[in-house]
């Protein structure tokens, strides 16, 4: 957690997490057909920076399942974000690898939370800018509520409405050493990374 958190409550712990995915990913592999080939029609993108953990995941609980090779692809949305120059601070521009053909495929978008929609705005942009897709599907981990823009997520781990000042953190083992979801009190209620 960040050094001004408060903790009010642990929504989820490793094992719901696991859970959720494993659910999640059912639900992707029942939503989209497998292509002519008996392979997926759809590739997998995860937002930087936990969405690119969560959809190695569902990647890999696809793979184990149901044997289906699915493609996945790391976007960056930093600089497609509308608040880019509104920043104090210079914003870190990480990876983005889409080694696959995304005109005429379906994509899921997957990223932790769910806010105000300006981050998944920004994913629609950068996607567009490197093709056509047949469609793009968005899967969050949370979704808190308070949106900014008429976005929804089509696969939704868990609803939490929050409150002015509350902040949803979802920590991922593979980068912060825990794992979990966690609703926080936080003194600068400005948005942040993992919260938007």
């Amino acid at each position: 957690m960040e050094p001004k958190d408060t903790i009010k409550a642990q929504l989820l712990d490793s094992r719901d997490m696991e859970r959720m995915l494993q659910r999640m990913a059912r639900q992707l592999v029942e939503m989209f057909e497998l292509d002519e080939d008996g392979g997926v029609s759809f590739g997998l993108v995860g937002m930087q920076t936990r969405g690119v953990f969560l959809a190695e995941r569902l990647k890999k609980i696809i793979q184990e399942v149901d044997g289906l090779d699915v493609e996945l692809g790391v976007l960056d949305v930093t600089m497609y974000r509308d608040d880019f120059r509104m920043r104090s601070h210079q914003p870190v521009v990480k990876e983005t690898r889409i080694d696959f053909d995304v005109d005429g495929r379906h994509l899921v978008l997957v990223d932790d939370v769910l806010y105000t929609g300006r981050t998944v705005r920004a994913g629609l942009d950068a996607l567009t800018d490197l093709g056509r897709p047949a469609s793009v599907h968005f899967l969050v981990v949370v979704d808190r509520g308070h949106r900014e823009l008429p976005i929804k997520a089509d696969f939704v781990g868990r609803t939490v409405p929050t409150l002015p000042g509350e902040q949803v953190r979802v920590r991922v083992s593979e980068l912060d050493g825990e794992e979990g979801v966690w609703l926080v009190d936080h003194e600068d209620s400005a948005t942040r990374e993992g919260d938007v």
